[in-house]
């Protein structure tokens, strides 16, 4: 055997080891776990060149070592073995997300959330603001005397809704005519343009209407700019607690608040890049200092060539990466594939 390939395969022992279990690794707990077939004085030789090189770490109140961030790296671009979803539990996923289809959102919503049970991680999604986006169309639907549920859908298929409160009651083949009115003259037109075409051109087209019907244009424009707004979903962020690389209060408290600001959250989305494949970034590689001892993977949403939303997991290093990737992947390729089917029309 080469000393590079007893090398890798004493660094898969170890990394096993410590998934399984996050206490330092001495050669010999991988001399009884691992039948390599190399001397236990071979093993600590071995583990002292990977420490030198960079892949082992050792802490200074123990023997053992533990992996570095460059270990993981390694691990999962070379080492890992994925483990194959069952096919029931592939079908389980696909309709668990098929549950509620009323909008894209909640489609990214559910996602994370699923994901956050399926793992017992913290997990993130965010619906990234739609004003790049263009109107296909406008509803307005009476919901009582004094409130209307305003609709807006976009070409790439997201839904977003909201009520306003109407000054007296509008008839609900008034509140059509007007769904039918702005419908025609806002089609196609770009989110963030909403606001001012209907301020500076609409309500001079709509003068021989009723009053009544012209006062929901301002409440209408007036809430543009909420329904442009982030959305940020998180799930399982006190899962951070059963880590035991987190059982300082401190420290954990911390990522808890970090990953409770949504600010922060969306930041660390946002600048996850766009990868077609799922995103990985270990340790030091994460650009935000509290999320150096975690991994993060993410996963991206398209829909007619747009980002419609962003997956994400956070977790500790030592994650079992071989059973993780697989349900992520999982879950981003069944969100993807219900996209094009329900809403790429």
């Amino acid at each position: 055997m080469k000393n590079y390939e007893r090398k890798l395969m004493i660094l898969q022992a170890i990394i096993h080891s410590y998934i399984s279990n996050p206490e330092p690794v001495g050669s010999r707990t991988i001399q009884k776990k691992y039948d390599l077939g190399v001397s236990p004085a071979t093993i600590r030789n071995e583990m002292s060149d990977l420490e030198e090189l960079g892949f082992l770490i050792q802490p200074h109140t123990s023997a053992g070592r533990i992996p570095s961030d460059k270990a993981f790296r390694l691990y999962v671009d070379r080492l890992m073995e994925l483990q194959q979803i069952a096919f029931a539990q592939q079908r389980s996923i696909h309709n668990s997300l098929l549950h509620d289809l009323s909008e894209v959102e909640k489609l990214v919503e559910n996602s994370a959330k699923l994901l956050s049970q399926l793992t017992e991680y913290t997990t993130f999604a965010i619906s990234p603001k739609i004003e790049q986006d263009t109107l296909k169309r406008i509803r307005l639907i009476p919901v009582d005397k004094t409130k209307t549920l305003v609709v807006l859908i976009t070409t790439s298929g997201i839904v977003k809704d909201f009520i306003i409160r109407n000054e007296s009651d509008i008839a609900e083949n008034q509140l059509n005519l007007i769904s039918e009115f702005l419908t025609e003259k806002l089609a196609n037109t770009p989110i963030y343009q909403l606001g001012y075409i209907i301020d500076h051109v609409l309500m001079e087209e709509l003068e021989n209407m009723r009053f009544s019907a012209r006062s929901l244009l301002p409440m209408i424009n007036n809430t543009l700019s909420e329904i442009n707004d982030t959305k940020i979903f998180a799930n399982g962020v006190l899962n951070i607690f059963n880590f035991p690389e987190y059982q300082d209060f401190d420290r954990a408290q911390s990522l808890v608040k970090f990953m409770q600001t949504k600010s922060n959250v969306a930041d660390m989305l946002l600048n996850a890049g766009e990868d077609h494949d799922v995103r990985i970034t270990i340790g030091r590689e994460n650009l935000y200092d509290v999320l150096r001892e975690c991994t993060m993977i993410t996963a991206t949403y398209t829909l007619k060539g747009q980002t419609v939303g962003r997956l994400a997991l956070v977790g500790p290093t030592n994650m079992d990466y071989g059973s993780v990737i697989p349900l992520i992947r999982s879950v981003a390729r069944e969100v993807n594939e219900i996209l094009i089917e329900y809403y790429e029309t």
